[in-house]
Formats: structure tokens, sequence, C-alpha cells
């Protein structure tokens, strides 16, 4: 008699493959449950990764959450700017959602415990750990546990006649939602390497993206997305024809050297065609809505929200307070932002907002609403400790 049933997060890749048969020959369960959930990844991918936990493991679950995904994940993310060391988070803010849903599962089946493919060195082992572990649940990390190397677990996976996308000449790892794509792993991992064109899948290259420029408008409401070009469409649904749209003309793609919470430097691809703009979009209506304060100590509420969010720390009673602040600053945020999308660049051309802090009558060089005399006593003022201080300094030397 073994241990029972656990159920695993399953991607349907090489990690998570391998540790189906790794769960019943090296930690002695009877039953191994699989669950993918669809946070937006390609129709072919979550097929692959169905069929594959049908075929290999005792019982499979398939969830759909891609609204959920964007209603309570991406919006929040776009209201709060949401991007770590200046690219669009994608992958931490699928990771907690992901846990969550499984969690479920493991209640449903009885499962004591819960199984994920992460490494040892990455990011995702501390988000899946944190929301399995606030459940009160087990967790079994089977490549982080055994310290498993990718060509080993290629080998693995062909022993036990497992079909994996992998290669060793191309051992990429991709991860993928509707709001970002990251690749990484094998030549990647050497900084000075030049990615293959081979790697992206939703963006073209620059040089190749259309000769003439694409005019587009996003229009908001409460800080988050609701139409494109005037026709309103869900959120998943804007999303994913962004995505195509920028991808289209080479926009939105990150090559970097990311600091892992861990604190190890690692090589990332991202790409992120509709994030790019959206964020950009969202950041250009703040300026036209929000008072100087706002803003001001809003990117310091943005930043450390990013710190969280990328940590997985969402049940941190901080990462709620910094939510109540965003929401109230983004419930006068409506209004539309003109953009073009060019060879691999994406331009504000104009925006508007009935919440609009900005006055033509007031700002303008021919207005007469503001006497201009009036600045004279402000200006007297201006700076005044700071000359006071030269002054000082100026009697000193003498």
């Amino acid at each position: 008699m073994g241990k029972g049933t656990i159920v695993l997060a399953y991607s349907g890749g090489l990690d998570t493959s391998i540790c189906i048969p790794l769960l019943k020959e090296r930690y002695d369960y009877d039953r191994v449950v699989t669950v993918a959930v669809n946070v937006g990844q390609r129709e072919e991918e979550i097929a692959t990764a169905t069929k594959k936990g049908k075929k290999l493991a005792d019982c499979h679950y398939t969830i759909d959450a891609r609204e959920k995904f964007v209603k309570e994940y991406i919006f929040p993310a776009i209201k709060a700017n949401g991007s770590y060391e200046g690219y669009p988070m994608g992958t931490s803010l699928a990771r907690p959602l992901i846990a969550e849903e499984v969690v479920k599962i493991a209640h449903k089946e009885g499962a004591t415990a819960i199984g994920h493919g992460c490494t040892g060195k990455g990011n995702d082992q501390l988000r899946f750990d944190v929301i399995i572990r606030g459940a009160g649940l087990e967790v079994v990390a089977p490549v982080r546990e055994l310290n498993l190397t990718r060509d080993w677990e290629i080998e693995y996976a062909q022993q036990h006649k497992i079909p994996v996308p992998v290669k060793k000449d191309k051992p990429w790892s991709m991860d993928e939602n509707c709001w970002s794509r990251s690749i990484e792993g094998g030549m990647l991992e050497d900084p000075a390497y030049h990615p293959p064109e081979e790697i992206y899948l939703w963006t073209v290259p620059a040089r190749q993206a259309p000769d003439k420029p694409e005019k587009i408008s996003i229009e908001f409401k409460s800080g988050i997305p609701v139409a494109l070009n005037g026709r309103k469409l869900s959120g998943y649904a804007l999303i994913q024809n962004l995505n195509k749209r920028a991808g289209k003309h080479g926009i939105g793609r990150n090559d970097m050297i990311e600091d892992r919470i861990l604190g190890l430097k690692a090589r990332e691809n991202y790409e992120h065609p509709a994030a790019t703009v959206i964020l950009m979009a969202h950041r250009d209506l703040e300026a036209l809505v929000l008072t100087r304060q706002e803003i001001s100590f809003k990117r310091m509420v943005d930043d450390k929200w990013s710190e969280l969010s990328y940590e997985g720390l969402i049940y941190e009673p901080l990462y709620a307070a910094l939510n109540a602040f965003i929401n109230t600053t983004q419930e006068r945020l409506n209004g539309s932002v003109d953009l073009e999308l060019f060879k691999g660049n994406v331009r504000v051309l104009g925006r508007s907002s009935p919440d609009a802090l900005y006055s033509n009558d007031l700002v303008s060089f021919d207005s007469t609403s503001i006497d201009q005399c009036h600045a004279i006593g402000v200006s007297h003022y201006f700076g005044i400790q700071a000359r006071m201080v030269r002054q000082q300094q100026k009697k000193k030397i003498k």
C-alpha cells in the first residue's frame, strides 16, 4: 500500500511529464492526478497537455480559467502598471491562480499533497509553494528534490516513452499565457548567445514588420481596457486581438538579464505585444487624469505591488492594502488613448478623458484666465531656503 493520491500541476512539458512516473517510482504514490489550467495558452498546447495527462496519469482535469485570469489577475496588473525590472509580468501573475485551481482538485480528490515540476533555482517553486502550503497541503517537487538536470530528464522521458517537445540541441523551456510568453534554458542561458528567431511565436522581427504604420485607439473605464477602435470587447478578446495586431508589427520583445527572487541573475526572453501596448496607454492616461501627488505616490505603490506579485505573495496583507489604494486612483481613469504601431515601436498619438485635469484655457499662452502677475509673488519665495544656504556659504568663504 502506497501513499495514496497526489495531484500534479501539469503543463504537458518535460518537467511535469517526467514527474508522473517519478511520483510513483521514487515517492510511492498510488495515483497521480494531473491538472492543466488554461490561462490563455495556444489551443494546441492545452490539447497536448490534456491528451498526455489522460494517457500518462491515472486521472486528468483541464480547467478553463482564462476569463478569471484576465479579470482577477491581469486587470489589477494593468491598474498597477505591473512590471518587473522593465518588462510586463506574465508568468508570475498566472502561478497563484494555477496553484489555487490545483488545490481545489486536491481537496476534491482527497489528496494531502500537491506536486509540481519546478526547479530549485527559479521563481515558480516559491509561487506554487506559498499557495499550496497556505492551503495546508504538502509540497512534492521531484525536479528540485532529486536535483535533476535537463539532460537526465530527457533521457528518462525517452526510457519511459514519454513524448516531450524538447531535444538536447534545442532544450528551450517555454511558458505561455494570454498576457506573456517566456523562453529560457539551453543555449539561452549564455548572456552572449544571440537568440534564434525560432524561439519567437507571437512577434516578427521589426525589420519584417509592415512598412505602413497602424493606428489604434484603446478605451479605458475605471482603469481597465474595454474597447479597441471603438468596438467593445471582453478583456480576453481585447488582449488576444492586440497580441496579433502588435505582434505583427514586431512589438513586445524583451531580452534581458533578470534578478530572480533567490538572487540569481538569469537571462530571460519574453514576448508580450498586447501588454506592452496596453500598459503604455494606461500610464499615459494616468498622466492626464491623476494629480501630480497621486502619480508620484502611485509609482512607489506600483513598484511594491509588482514586487509582491512577482514573488507570488498575493495573500500578504500589504498586497490587499496596495490594491485598495490603486483601485481608488482608478475610479477616475476613464478615456481613450490613440497609438501608432510601427516597426517594433508603439507611440502615443493623443489622449482624451472626461476626467482630465488638463485645461486648454488655463495652460494656453494666449489665455487671459490667469493673471500672470500673480506668479511674481510665488517666484519671490520659490527656492528661498536654497538661496539662504548659498548666502551663508558665501559669507563663510569671505
